[in-house]
Order: C-alpha cells, then structure tokens, then sequence
C-alpha cells in the first residue's frame, strides 16, 4: 500500500480511485477531518489555529501571504509524506477545486521535485480523452502494487 498524493486535493474522483487500487489517498478531506474532530479547535467555520500559518513557514517564506501559508500547513505534511503523486492539470472545477493558485503552483512544485513515482496528466475534454485519463490512471496505481 503507497501513499498517493492527489492533485487537487478536493477530488473525490481521484480519492477513491486511489482507495479502490489499494493506496492511501492523502486529500484534503482527510486532513480537514483530522482538523475537525479535534478537541479544541476555537475557530470554525475555517477550521485553523492562529498557529497554522505558522506551521507552513517550512514550505513558504514570509513573505508569502498568510493563506497560502495557512493552506501548506495542510497540505505540506501529506507532500512530506507522500510515496507516489497523480497531478492533474487544467481540472474542470466540478473535479476539485483547490481555491489559491499560488498555493497550486507550490505544491506542484514541492510534487515534482521528490524522488516518488508521479502521473502527470491534462484533464480530459472529451470523453475519448476521458478512457485514456482513466486507464493512465488505473495502470499507474496497478504499477505501484497493493491489494486490490
């Protein structure tokens, strides 16, 4: 079983997938779980510490706005983490929307550079685009083993 990190984050789509081949999937939506069901937290809706901007100075100097800061003290462990990467480029926004793209572009960043297996691909446009997307993505999980 690898660790896959999903680019976006949000997709659904891509979360079970990764889930259905045998991998973890490293989403947003776990992370905010985690977040969420911790004792203590004073800030809802939005669900961070005034320390959490703190937290992504390791992936963002300080000069970097507070929210994208804020955003890499999400997602900077799971990239950490990550034993495999799918990036998904110029994703229709029902797929996954991440919400800052200068966040995006660090995290692709962070992504391309570690020494991990990666699937780099174009969301499809049509649906003979989408057959192809499907089976790159099957054929790449199949490739990183785990049970079925």
């Amino acid at each position: 079983m690898v660790k896959v990190f999903i680019y976006p984050a949000t997709s659904l789509i891509l979360s079970d997938m990764v889930a259905r081949f045998g991998h973890t999937p490293l989403s947003s939506a776990i992370a905010i779980r985690e977040r969420i069901q911790t004792p203590g937290l004073e800030s809802p809706p939005l669900q961070i510490t005034p320390e959490e901007p703190k937290k992504g100075l390791k992936w963002a100097a300080v000069e970097v706005p507070a929210g994208v800061r804020g955003r890499m003290s999400l997602y900077g462990p799971m990239v950490e983490e990550a034993e495999a990467a799918i990036i998904i480029n110029d994703a229709d926004l029902s797929f996954g929307c991440m919400g800052c793209a200068r966040t995006n572009e660090l995290i692709k960043f962070l992504l391309r550079e570690k020494d991990i297996p990666k699937l780099d691909l174009v969301y499809p446009k049509n649906e003979e685009d989408g057959v192809r997307f499907v089976a790159a993505i099957k054929r790449f999980l199949d490739g990183l083993g785990g049970a079925k």
